[in-house]
């Protein structure tokens, strides 16, 4: 009877050198391979060219190297890159290389589908199959590195986990990535240069805190008037701003790290005063920054983008007291790429 091959890279180190030494292997040999499978992301033994046929095979006969593969690779006329990533089991998310004048960054997806229900959102619409693994968010992140330095003749400068997912939905997951991420033996990235988002989730957050992370935090707040967020974010009745807010005193307590609030304003929803008032009262709370972001249409619903006049009102408003803002331009919106609009249109146009 054929044993199932095991993941490799759910192997820590220490595990691979055991492997190798029961084997009647030498224990470097775990060292090899590891470096093989993170820091030069091999997508097969074969690749190992530094490692003997014979071990080779033995590895080829024990273990497979659950690889995501680019299925489709779309670029925007803004040099925005979308990719579709298949994983091993055929399931598909996407993650977006957004280039500026001054860095690249990798907006990287942490569940196949999402487990929560924003109005606004194309990947809400798509029901949660499953939280992506360590090495399935590493690879889309070794992925878009090298294709930042193909197209743009520069390694990746930072990471968002603001793609497909609640990132604190699949806490373990998320940080054993950015551990691998950050790692000299991984890619060796600073962790202030990465972003986790979440949409709010305020024991999640304190554990954050509490775990010590260096990232960087941002939430997606879009409204500090608790019935209008209901409305934008129904899962966010079970987490009401006033939790919110002590978990992001809490955080702010314990890192010193400012938090980012990402912020879309929609014509007849969240556009007026008071709207802004209560935005402008939230800040207060803790250091921050605001994005206030252009807004994606995904149909003909309520959810529209405001008027230039009320953004404008907004970035008044916050400057007055102090609070710096800035308005993120959408990048990407011609290939489907930008905030609230991945929703792997053509696989399911395809199914």
């Amino acid at each position: 009877m054929q044993t199932e091959k095991r993941d490799i890279r759910a192997l820590s180190k220490e595990q691979l050198r055991e492997f190798f030494v029961a084997n009647g292997d030498k224990a470097f040999r775990g060292n090899q391979v590891y470096e093989w499978l993170w820091s030069k992301s091999a997508h097969s033994f074969e690749d190992m060219t530094n490692v003997a046929k014979g071990t080779r095979q033995m590895l080829e006969d024990n273990f497979v190297i659950n690889h995501i593969h680019v299925d489709e690779m779309q670029q925007s006329q803004d040099g925005t890159i979308k990719n579709a990533v298949r994983l091993h089991d055929g399931l598909v998310v996407e993650s977006v290389l957004i280039p500026t004048e001054t860095r690249t960054t990798a907006c990287v997806s942490s569940q196949v589908g999402c487990s929560l229900d924003c109005n606004f959102c194309a990947t809400a619409r798509l029901k949660r199959m499953r939280n992506l693994n360590p090495d399935e968010i590493y690879d889309q992140v070794a992925a878009i590195d090298s294709e930042s330095r193909l197209y743009h003749n520069r390694p990746l400068s930072n990471i968002v986990f603001m793609g497909m997912g609640e990132p604190l939905m699949n806490y373990n997951n998320v940080m054993k990535a950015i551990d691998k991420i950050t790692s000299p033996e991984g890619l060796g990235m600073s962790a202030k240069r990465i972003t986790v988002s979440t949409s709010g989730l305020p024991k999640m957050i304190k554990k954050m805190a509490d775990d010590g992370v260096k990232f960087k935090l941002a939430v997606s707040l879009h409204s500090a008037i608790e019935e209008v967020r209901n409305k934008i974010m129904p899962f966010s009745t079970s987490f009401p701003l006033t939790d919110l807010r002590e978990s992001l005193q809490y955080w702010y307590s314990k890192t010193k790290s400012r938090v980012t609030y990402e912020y879309v304003v929609w014509g007849g929803i969240n556009d007026r005063k008071q709207d802004i008032d209560a935005l402008v009262k939230f800040c207060k709370y803790v250091p921050c920054k605001v994005n206030l972001i252009e807004y994606n249409p995904i149909d003909d619903g309520e959810f529209q983008q405001a008027s230039p006049e009320a953004i404008e009102a907004y970035i008044k408003a916050l400057e007055r007291n102090d609070i710096v803002a800035k308005v993120r331009r959408s990048r990407g919106k011609d290939i489907d790429a930008a905030c609230g609009q991945l929703a792997n249109k053509n696989e399911a146009a395809a199914s």
